[in-house]
């Protein structure tokens, strides 16, 4: 993790952390680099918060500047801009969102050409830039480049999700909490098209009102939605919906260790799966990793980030992959987490099994789980700290193979993450508080967030 890209791209306050200055210089460079020996074309998409037309507007002056055409898909997805890149052969993409961050914060992702995240050692050469005094060339003349409305490659990556499915919807009711973010017209249009009865919230932006209260990390309003109007499924995106929960028709939230539970042994039982094992993050409950067992079906995990799940699929022809959080992978699919396209597979494991999703998610248990956020006052020093490295080691002895302490940085924010899984939420509680009141104790802790 760099000084301003961290796992998930360059993400912070806007105007704050990120400035229109930094997004400027972001596609001076850009445009600079990929128009050295050819005419440039990027793709930009941005979801609904207000500072995502400022920072739009910016990457564009900054890319024609240096001389590269600038393609612009307007609100759109992450998934979408991912797709759109290496189907259309652009040199990068460039999505402009902070996921599921409050209006405040946003955040410039980048794309490659094959439509991955970024290499980290490109994104080392943007930073090196983003703090020197370096001049780039400018274009000029018939050189300078072009801004391009490229709403039509959102309509195509549309296109291509309603392929996907194997079954019409016609007379299924199902529920869509869009966030208030990249899907508030997209996945209405994907499942009316695909012919179900659809019932959606949250899928009026202002611009200021994204992930309020709604969307993958608030489901209450979902949950009640569903159990109201008697619904199938619900899904819900977060706000640049590369992530999904569900719900299921009981408004039991269905997680995305859930989906890939549902989806691994759909994907077995109908051949789909072969040798493929399950890539996970260490974040994964440890309910998923039995329920595999007992499947037989091999699984691995990662760093966290469905940046390392990605290149962990990529490396090793693994098929299906993905995190708690909702970001889930279909490997012959996709290059990242897609929230429309993991609503449309487990629709496909619900109408073809001709189950509810409430029963084809009972045959995995979560573990309680316990994660508490903590400032501290060097997340480095803190991790290496005796007085802490020693609270772990003990609390691990005693939870030994009935639950699990994690204990990490965070990729996004300045924050140390310390998790406890074990057999009731009380002992979970019991082992954090440990850890933290070593953390205190030894000097290192600012607050608990």
């Amino acid at each position: 993790m760099g000084k301003y890209f961290g796992t998930d791209g360059f993400r912070g306050e806007a105007n704050v952390d990120l400035t229109v200055d930094h997004a400027f210089r972001i596609g001076r460079y850009l445009g600079w680099y990929f128009s050295r020996d050819h005419k440039a074309s990027v793709v930009i998409g941005k979801d609904t918060r207000r500072s995502s037309y400022m920072f739009e507007s910016a990457l564009c002056a900054g890319l024609t500047a240096s001389g590269a055409d600038a393609y612009l898909l307007h609100v759109t997805s992450t998934p979408s801009v991912s797709y759109i890149t290496r189907a259309d052969d652009f040199d990068c993409g460039i999505m402009i969102s902070a996921s599921h961050n409050p209006y405040h914060d946003n955040g410039i992702k980048l794309i490659n050409s094959d439509g991955e995240k970024m290499e980290e050692d490109f994104l080392l050469g943007i930073e090196a830039y983003l703090d020197s005094n370096d001049e780039l060339p400018y274009a000029k003349d018939d050189a300078i480049g072009r801004t391009v409305d490229y709403a039509a490659g959102r309509n195509r990556y549309i296109g291509y999700l309603i392929s996907l499915a194997t079954r019409s919807y016609k007379g299924r009711k199902i529920g869509l909490d869009c966030a208030n973010g990249s899907t508030w017209q997209m996945a209405k249009s994907v499942f009316d098209a695909l012919g179900a009865d659809t019932y959606v919230i949250a899928n009026k932006p202002d611009g200021l009102n994204i992930n309020v209260d709604c969307g993958s990390t608030h489901l209450d309003n979902l949950k009640k939605f569903v159990v109201e109007n008697g619904l199938e499924v619900g899904f819900a995106f977060d706000g640049d919906a590369d992530r999904c929960l569900a719900v299921d028709e009981k408004g039991n939230e269905i997680n995305g260790d859930h989906i890939m539970y549902v989806c691994a042994k759909y994907m077995k039982e109908k051949g789909k799966l072969g040798d493929s094992k399950v890539v996970t993050t260490v974040m994964s409950n440890m309910g998923l990793y039995k329920a595999l067992d007992e499947l037989g079906i091999g699984y691995e995990k990662t760093a966290v980030g469905d940046k390392y799940v990605a290149e962990n699929m990529r490396q090793n022809g693994h098929l299906l992959g993905g995190e708690q959080s909702g970001h889930i992978i279909f490997g012959r699919l996709a290059t990242t987490g897609d929230g429309l396209m993991t609503a449309i597979k487990v629709m496909e494991a619900i109408t073809e099994t001709k189950e509810s999703l409430c029963n084809l998610a009972s045959g995995m248990t979560m573990y309680p789980q316990v994660l508490k956020n903590v400032v501290v006052t060097d997340k480095d020093e803190t991790l290496n700290c005796e007085e802490v490295k020693a609270a772990v080691k003990k609390a691990e002895d005693e939870l030994g193979s009935d639950g699990r302490i994690l204990l990490r940085k965070s990729g996004t924010e300045p924050l140390l993450r310390v998790m406890a899984e074990a057999t009731t939420h009380e002992l979970c509680e019991e082992k954090v508080d440990a850890i933290i009141e070593a953390m205190r104790s030894a000097g290192k802790l600012i607050k608990v967030k």
